[in-house]
């Protein structure tokens, strides 16, 4: 008896020391392969010195010249073209149904939300806004003069296409 939990305890940690083993070379070849990658993807947030004492960013100012911006591919959520700044938006309250639910468009001059919003994940139409569909920032999102923080090289499948 003693015998075959003394073996069975052998097996046990030369398999966890080769665990230990094979975990700690591949964190020793990660950490080689990203000292030689080479430095193509440009810092796209945070300071170049973490504890440094850099100043904040100045915030992209929103576009409020409510034109609504054609989309650059099907199924794209709107751009909100107005500021949405103060706007409350939380389980008991969404400022955005104020002017876009159905029965506030005519009055406002908004666009009605999508009729996709009404359904349920079954395909269910209900007759107010779903539930997974009622934080509209997680989606859509003000329009700004932000730069770019990469390059964008997209083209339109119509000029794609127009090329050929």
């Amino acid at each position: 008896m003693r015998r075959q939990s003394r073996s069975r305890l052998r097996a046990a940690c030369f398999a966890l020391s080769g665990a230990v083993l094979g975990a700690s070379l591949v964190v020793a070849a990660g950490a080689l392969s990203a000292e030689k990658a080479p430095d193509i993807v440009p810092r796209l947030t945070g300071a170049v010195q973490p504890m440094g004492d850099n100043p904040a960013p100045v915030p992209a100012r929103p576009i409020t010249d409510d034109v609504r911006r054609m989309r650059n591919y099907p199924e794209q959520p709107p751009i909100i073209p107005h500021s949405i700044d103060n706007y409350q938006l939380s389980l008991r309250t969404n400022r955005c149904l104020d002017c876009h639910r159905r029965q506030f468009t005519e009055s406002s001059g908004a666009p009605m939300i999508s009729v996709t919003h009404f359904m349920d994940r079954d395909g269910q139409i209900l007759a107010d806004v779903t539930p997974r569909r009622y934080f509209c920032t997680e989606c859509h999102v003000s329009q700004t003069d932000a730069k770019p923080l990469v390059p964008n090289e997209f083209e339109d499948l119509l000029q794609v296409q127009g090329s050929k």
